[in-house]
């Protein structure tokens, strides 16, 4: 009897010693981490659409496949308290990082202090908005690309194309500090150079057609800044300005797709590769604050012929030349 109780004693030993050796590993239930990657934006329109999916392809294209990378997209349809919840579940979802595309979303999330890190999309003003403290040292776990207006190439360019243009309409929303930037440049600009400008701020998408409509035999040409607001609201403003022959410039390609007549910006999809780039190099192990965020200056001059042609405009042979043409 203790003979048989010691041989089996001795085969449990041996069994046990087998399962904790370094033979074929257990598959159980490990598997390989998949990064979740939230993705946020206030309202949607055609230029965060580029940048969205020009983010997205970049990191596809740097080897996060689908089975390595998920993102979870969010839009909240221009309503602020949609965007705060919007941000909550991102951070109770305990996302691996968020990209944000624009200032609202990149303020809101940002201002929650998670601890999760974020990536910014063409903030024109990052500092300003209180995003980041610094461009080349980013604190606050965030760090992204900035897609500042060239203001005064954007006036430069309305007086080769439709010259002796003496008052603006500027039209924007005051609780975006990217548009506040951008309109106090051009205000800036202005006063140095003798032109005169009239204001229609709004406070949702749905008084952009008003508040055009409300400048139209006030003003002869109007300037659109980075306004996510406004911009979704561009086919009516461009309707508009058609119909009294005024000409829009715009902040982005997307604005002048949308009808606006002309502008000075840059690639959207390119400024979310730019983006993707960044967040590759934190994956890879680059800490935040060693990743400096940029400000995108590739600028092109795009024009939409259909609406010069509307507004009889003729775009000098040269400006064509150089020109994206839609």
């Amino acid at each position: 009897m203790k003979k048989l109780f010691a041989s089996l004693l001795v085969i449990i030993m041996l069994l046990a010693i087998a399962g904790c050796g370094t033979g074929t590993p257990s598959t159980g239930n490990a598997s390989a981490h998949v990064t979740q990657v939230g993705v946020i934006q206030l309202a949607d329109n055609g230029a965060f659409t580029d940048m969205r999916e020009g983010f997205i392809n970049k990191m596809r294209a740097l080897g996060y496949s689908t089975d390595k990378m998920v993102f979870d997209y969010k839009n909240a349809n221009g309503d602020t308290a949609t965007l705060n919840s919007i941000c909550q579940t991102m951070v109770d979802g305990k996302k691996d990082f968020i990209v944000t595309i624009g200032t609202p979303a990149s303020q809101a999330i940002v201002n929650m202090n998670s601890g999760i890190p974020v990536f910014f999309i063409s903030v024109s003003n990052p500092v300003g908005a209180a995003i980041i403290s610094n461009m080349n040292v980013p604190d606050k776990n965030a760090t992204g690309t900035s897609n500042a207006i060239p203001v005064s190439e954007m006036f430069k360019l309305s007086d080769k194309l439709t010259p002796n243009r003496k008052t603006y309409g500027l039209i924007y929303n005051t609780g975006e500090i990217n548009s506040v930037t951008t309109i106090k440049n051009a205000k800036a600009y202005m006063d140095q150079n003798g032109l005169k400008y009239k204001e229609a701020v709004v406070t949702s998408s749905s008084e952009v057609q008003q508040a055009a409509q409300s400048l139209v035999g006030q003003v002869d040409a109007f300037f659109i800044p980075n306004d996510s607001m406004v911009q979704s609201a561009m086919p009516q403003v461009a309707e508009i300005a058609k119909s009294a022959k005024i000409p829009v410039y715009g902040s982005s390609a997307v604005m002048v797709q949308s009808g606006a007549f002309a502008t000075i910006s840059i690639d959207d999809t390119t400024i979310g590769g730019m983006t993707a780039n960044m967040a590759d190099k934190f994956l890879k192990g680059t800490p935040i604050a060693k990743i400096p965020s940029i400000t995108v200056s590739n600028f092109t001059t795009v024009i939409n012929k259909t609406t010069a042609d509307a507004i009889g405009v003729t775009v000098p042979q040269d400006v064509l030349k150089s020109a994206k043409i839609i």
